[in-house]
């Protein structure tokens, strides 16, 4: 069985459970889910990064997105999503929410579960990236197993 911790910002939908659940074959897969709203997240950054994505009207508006403890209801309930979406093909899947310091959290559970690998499937972070300050990159150099970088699919 493949052991895959699964980083993300937001419930998957139904193309990011088939891409991560058919990346081994038919070879048994359990995931555990750590989930960080992306409301918690640097909004200048996420400014910058619609910009460079074209959307010039996201970059101005306000996000809608709750914020800090607000973020907790709409996260946990998009996490339970993701659960069951991913038991629902089979795999076992268990997951929680991360407060502070994600990579921290995510050396721990690598060592804790014996993982295979990390898998990142976030929205692109484009200054993030550039600047090798992303998850993904920065994960590389704090767990022993490869981290693999997707980007999650729209609603």
């Amino acid at each position: 069985m493949i052991t895959t911790v699964l980083m993300i910002e937001k419930s998957l939908v139904p193309t990011d459970v088939e891409l991560v659940t058919t990346l081994h074959g038919d070879e048994e897969q359990s995931f555990v889910v750590l989930m960080q709203p992306r409301g918690d997240q640097d909004q200048l950054l996420r400014a910058v990064d619609d910009v460079a994505l074209g959307e010039f009207g996201e970059a101005a508006r306000e996000p809608d997105e709750p914020a800090g403890g607000e973020a907790v209801a709409p996260a946990l309930r998009g996490l339970d999503e993701t659960l069951a979406a991913l038991r629902a093909t089979g795999a076992d899947a268990v997951g929680q929410l991360v407060a502070d310091h994600p990579l921290d959290l995510l050396a721990s559970v690598v060592t804790e579960t014996g993982a295979d690998e990390v898998v990142v499937l976030t929205a692109p972070h484009y200054v993030e990236e550039l600047f090798h300050r992303d998850w993904a990159s920065r994960a590389r150099h704090k767990v022993g197993v490869p981290v693999l970088r997707l980007f999650a699919h729209g609603e």
